[in-house]
């Protein structure tokens, strides 16, 4: 490296730690310790390694990035603003509100930003899914001379993303499938927000890693951009996952606050106005103009961006000589990358007569996700080591290996986080849709992902089974209480609990065709009688969310039964015993309070009738949490708050008096 060019590197290096401390100090508000400490490594990485064009944020075979240590957001929009992606108006307006620099990174909202993170850790497993669908791509669309799909995943974290759980079960995985395009950058500062590491932390990360059969490297010293150069390339030319701890110091400059505690931002506090003119002071820079940018940095960042732009476009004259080569694979490729079905993908889902023998929604889950999957080849998931109970195996495909990523079904073993956090990843990456599935009551350990899930708008289909008390002999860890209004208390998840097989492959159409976020599916283990109903009213009312299932058939109904899943065929025995004793009940399947909430009010007051609020029972066998917007205040809700029990699931059921005897003298006395 000649001096000229070196000089140039370190003043670049500057100019995205200065960048970032005159957002924060302008704002008042964020966490400069990062960036200064971390700027290194971010600009050799971006500068040398990463292939990106900033005129085409979306390109498909771009490297990823994933800032794990979302709080040093400045980090990345100093960087996204000297490539070109934002003005710098935008870091003017840092954490301000309607500007493209919130606080923490967010996908969708800022050009550049490939995952919103944030909550620590779970950038590693979104990261780890990004590189996971990298090799099933590359796998499937590749061929000789036309690697179409091949790139990178980067990740830069931190000593607070090694802490958490999440970090272990992801590089677990990545190591276990030799994802060897996946490289995480360490920056290793042994500092955390409340000081010293050692207050917390003490283990050997580098051994951890080795244990998950990683390729494992140390940089001794943050500022060296020759060594990190060196370690990028060994990590790059080495089939394993790769880690690099590269020892920095937070705050790196700060007279007063270098290598302190102080440096992170507690609470997103900024240096402050003299110790920042203190440190530029340290890197030789004017202590004014703020927000300044060298002509020959500006200059240089424009060379790379351009040398990005040439990049992907030899990329587009290899994919049209791979179009002409190979027209209908990548017409397939195409499809997959914008996510569009055919137009008859659904015509084989399974629909069933009342005749058929009972049957789980499990089960009937299990036979339209194969039908679905037979339709859509980028669909792929897999489970948390519970594929025969949750029945979610492409029975298609082969089990995806390090061997052989071509195939569909993931076997992601007992990390329901990571799995969760992964499937984000896979969905950001595009190309795929992604599904898993594990019992309802473990959705508690994936819920961070869910949510994140939510945020971002990723269309996941989460395949959750083993619904209710009657899971039975398991007991209480195993059946979920408090699950279905904790799911549907996230904004922008869709949660549908079929009342039947039938409904059951409507809620896989749902699923798929919601473009908006995630869905839930929430399928039981027990068989369930199928409903001529469901058959005949379910095509027109289920996308709804609820729809009268059942009419009162003599007179105009004096009460109505709104219910969810399993409850569904006891509300509707209920209704025939009602109907004899000249007691006319209206009969409601909601299964999604989601999608009813989107209908218009006089389609809801056409299916819960607001005349009889007062003798409105619904029924599930869950929290009552959020039904009283649903039964009024008059109305009765049979639900459970308390936890489950061990048992036959039969007993359970009745003795937590979900029985038909019980329903009807519940509504007998909504009559009274």
């Amino acid at each position: 490296m000649n001096t000229l060019n070196h000089q140039l590197k370190e003043k670049a290096v500057n100019t995205i730690r200065t960048l970032s401390i005159d957002a924060i100090d302008k704002a008042n508000s964020g966490h400069p310790g990062m960036p200064m400490g971390a700027a290194p490594m971010a600009y050799e990485l971006w500068s040398n390694f990463m292939n990106h064009n900033p005129n085409n944020p979306d390109w498909v075979n771009r490297d990823r990035f994933v800032l794990s240590a979302g709080h040093g957001s400045m980090l990345l929009y100093s960087l996204l603003h000297l490539f070109g992606y934002l003005p710098l108006k935008e870091l003017k307006k840092f954490r301000q509100w309607g500007s493209l620099t919130p606080g923490h990174p967010e996908y969708g909202h800022t050009p550049g930003v490939d995952a919103t993170t944030g909550p620590l850790g779970q950038g590693i497993g979104m990261a780890v899914g990004m590189a996971l669908a990298e090799a099933h791509l590359a796998a499937t669309y590749n061929r000789e001379e036309f690697n179409i799909i091949d790139h990178h995943t980067y990740v830069i974290c931190g000593d607070g993303d090694m802490m958490e759980g999440i970090t272990s079960e992801a590089a677990s995985l990545a190591g276990h499938l030799k994802l060897g395009k996946l490289i995480l950058l360490y920056d290793s500062n042994d500092i955390s927000l409340d000081g010293d590491l050692s207050y917390s932390f003490s283990e050997n990360v580098q051994k951890r890693f080795e244990g998950y059969n990683w390729h494992v490297q140390l940089v001794n010293d943050g500022n060296d951009l020759d060594e990190i150069n060196r370690a990028i390339a060994t990590a790059q030319a080495d089939p394993r996952p790769s880690l690099i701890e590269i020892k920095t110091t937070i705050g790196y400059g700060s007279p007063n606050k270098s290598g302190k505690g102080g440096a992170h931002g507690s609470h997103g506090t900024p240096l402050g106005k003299s110790e920042t003119l203190l440190t530029k002071e340290f890197y030789g820079w004017p202590s004014n103009p703020a927000f300044y940018v060298p002509k020959d940095v500006e200059e240089h960042f424009l060379e790379l961006k351009m040398q990005g732009e040439a990049k992907e476009s030899a990329w587009n004259f290899l994919f049209a000589a791979y179009q002409k080569d190979h027209p209908n694979l990548a017409e397939q490729f195409l499809a997959a990358m914008k996510g569009t079905t055919s137009e008859d993908w659904d015509v084989e889902l399974p629909f069933y007569k009342p005749s058929e023998n009972a049957l789980s929604t499990r089960d009937a889950s299990e036979n339209a996700l194969n039908k679905i999957a037979n339709s859509i080849p980028f669909l792929i998931g897999g489970s948390a080591d519970l594929e025969t109970s949750t029945k979610t195996s492409i029975k298609a495909s082969g089990r995806l290996t390090r061997n052989d990523y071509k195939q569909r079904n993931i076997s992601f073993g007992v990390r329901e986080f990571a799995m969760g956090a992964a499937a984000n990843g896979m969905m950001l990456h595009k190309g795929l849709k992604a599904f898993v599935g594990t019992f309802f009551v473990f959705s508690d350990y994936l819920r961070p992902a869910i949510r994140s899930a939510a945020i971002m708008k990723l269309p996941i289909i989460y395949v959750f089974t083993h619904d209710s008390i009657a899971v039975g002999e398991d007991g209480p860890t195993h059946e979920p209480i408090e699950q279905l209004a904790s799911l549907r208390s996230i904004p922008g998840i869709t949660v549908l609990r079929p009342a039947d097989a039938n409904e059951t492959s409507l809620a896989w159409k749902c699923a798929v065709q919601n473009n908006s976020g995630p869905t839930a599916l929430i399928l039981s283990r027990q068989s369930l009688p199928i409903l001529e109903e469901t058959l005949k009213f379910g095509t027109y009312g289920f996308h709804r969310g609820a729809y009268i299932l059942s009419e009162a058939m003599k007179n105009s109904p004096r009460a109505q039964i709104i219910a969810t899943g399993s409850e569904v065929q006891l509300a509707m025995e209920a209704q025939r015993k009602l109907e004899e004793q000249d007691i006319p009940v209206r009969v409601i399947s909601m299964p999604s309070w989601e999608l009813f909430e989107q209908q218009t009010q006089s389609y809801k007051d056409s299916v819960i009738l607001p005349r009889l609020e007062k003798t409105t029972l619904a029924i599930e066998m869950g929290s009552q949490q959020g039904w009283h917007q649903y039964v009024g205040r008059h109305g009765v809700i049979m639900g459970i708050n308390r936890f489950g029990a061990s048992a036959p699931s039969s007993i359970i059921i009745k003795e937590y008096g979900f029985t038909v005897d019980n329903i009807i003298s519940r509504i007998k006395s909504l009559l009274k």
